[in-house]
């Protein structure tokens, strides 16, 4: 277009910018930007804020942040790419930072912002926050007719753990569809109320709601949990009746339910049937060996795997380092490292938690070390991965010890890491240190314990013959189920 003279506009450069968005495209996109600001064209907002969401979407957070800075003049589309572009990014704290400032400027969210609000303010947990929301919702009544800001409102509140309003959102529209329900069935698993996330997809077709393919992918791993084989063959007869199976999604998801179900050829069958098989597909058909405890067959899908033109990501190269565990098979565990330095899958905390679990397993607790050593922002997973490694190999002072290095680190323990060195506990027969660590879980970290936890405990007091404070962790046991809804 330049070399034929014609003048290029605001809107060319807008959809230039926005094609850089979605491809590897960041010099072009720089290069592109200096040519506006050459060009005078900068003033323009609807240039800016294509800017920032070109930024944000190839993770230049600073640069987006310099653009939307530098604007004399904001309107509520910028404001929205800024608070979107955090989202995306995963900078929660960040997006409803610019929210709250957006206000403080005088500026109403709109129906775009608020949806893209709402899930943050779920994902961190922000309760307080979201009831605002929710107030300036119902204070602009054109925003609280939308099912889409409402079936928000509804996720928002079952993330935030209050399933309460969530429902009272939900049952106080006059009007659903197939997305607040799935919304609503979402809050119920987890919340964990499985049953009722069960029931309510039999409810949403009783009032006249077809579930569409994201209620079925959400039901799906219900029925697997609840080994409710019955109704995930119904769901199944419903996906094939209304064409949803080419979708991997779904496929994977049935593939699991049979799995756990037992039912392992159906899952074979579902997978071979399969045209186009991508790499969830292949990780759900090695989950699903893995599962009902056949790590050869997993290891065969896993070669296949390597020969087809999907190469295993992340995810399928964790799994796969735990069925090396399970096998003992250091050499092919120490193959897939190698492939995991080459892909530069190293910093991903699990699956460095992985290659520590399986040396330690295998009895090279020297490399599981010299892996947690070498990771540079140890987090609860790898910590937990290392302290696991030592109780392999019944080294259960030094686990311990780990433990107590990750707490004055001021790394915090996790469900599962109090699961691990309580059972390391039980093993060592360290009845006084278990007894702390229990007492910690609750009072220290609020972390509920388990039936797994109380197992622990029980059992590692009865073996050493504290029989009294046994019987008491078991009544504590009782009361705690019994005041659990």
């Amino acid at each position: 277009m330049r070399e034929l003279g014609i003048e290029l506009n605001v809107y060319t450069f807008s959809c230039l910018i926005k094609s850089f968005a979605g491809a590897s495209a960041v010099t072009q996109g720089l290069k592109t930007h200096a040519l506006l600001v050459k060009n005078g064209l900068m003033r323009s907002s609807i240039i800016r804020t294509s800017l920032v969401d070109m930024y944000f979407k190839r993770g230049k957070i600073k640069l987006a942040r310099r653009v939307f800075e530098e604007m004399d003049e904001r309107d509520v589309v910028v404001w929205g790419a800024m608070i979107a572009g955090f989202a995306h990014n995963r900078l929660q704290t960040e997006a409803i930072k610019y929210v709250r400032w957006m206000r403080k400027e005088g500026m109403d969210p709109n129906s775009v912002i608020l949806s893209t609000i709402l899930p943050v303010i779920g994902e961190v947990g922000a309760r307080n926050l979201g009831r605002e929301a929710h107030a300036y919702v119902v204070k602009t009544k054109s925003y609280s007719k939308q099912l889409f800001i409402r079936s928000s409102l509804i996720d928002m509140y079952c993330k935030c753990g209050d399933m309460g309003s969530g429902r009272k959102v939900f049952y106080g529209s006059m009007e659903r569809n197939a997305i607040s329900w799935t919304a609503l069935m979402s809050g119920y698993i987890s919340n964990g109320r499985l049953e009722q996330a069960l029931r309510s997809i039999i409810w949403m077709q009783q009032e006249g709601f077809k579930p569409d393919i994201v209620t079925v992918a959400t039901i799906l791993p219900v029925c697997a949990q609840l080994r409710a084989l019955r109704q995930g063959k119904e769901i199944h007869g419903f996906v094939v009746k209304n064409g949803f199976l080419p979708n991997v999604s779904v496929v994977t998801s049935l593939m699991m339910m049979y799995s756990k179900n037992g039912v392992l050829e159906y899952s074979s069958r579902l997978f071979e049937g399969m045209e186009k098989k991508n790499v969830i597909a292949w990780t759900a058909m090695i989950d699903s060996h893995t599962e009902r405890g056949r790590p050869q067959e997993a290891l065969g899908v896993f070669r296949s795997m390597q020969l087809s033109k999907h190469r295993p990501d992340s995810v399928a190269t964790a799994r796969m380092l735990s069925v090396c565990g399970e096998l003992r098979a250091l050499k092919l565990g120490k193959e897939i490292h190698g492939q995991v330095l080459k892909k530069d899958f190293g910093s991903i905390p699990f699956v460095s938690a992985e290659i520590v679990k399986m040396y330690g397993v295998c009895g090279a607790n020297e490399k599981a070390k010299l892996v947690f050593d070498a990771f540079p922002v140890k987090g609860s997973i790898i910590w937990t991965a290392i302290i696991e490694a030592y109780g392999y190999n019944s080294r259960y002072q030094d686990a311990i010890n780990l433990f107590k290095q990750m707490r004055s680190g001021g790394f915090s323990p996790n469900h599962h890491t109090f699961k691990v060195v309580l059972c390391i506990c039980a093993r060592a027969g360290f009845a006084d240190d278990g007894c702390h660590i229990f007492n910690l879980m609750a009072r220290r970290y609020n972390v509920k314990p388990s039936e797994e936890h109380y197992s622990s405990i029980i059992g590692l007091l009865t073996r050493v013959g504290r029989i009294e404070e046994a019987q008491r962790y078991l009544r504590l046991q009782l009361r705690s189920e019994t005041l659990t809804p």
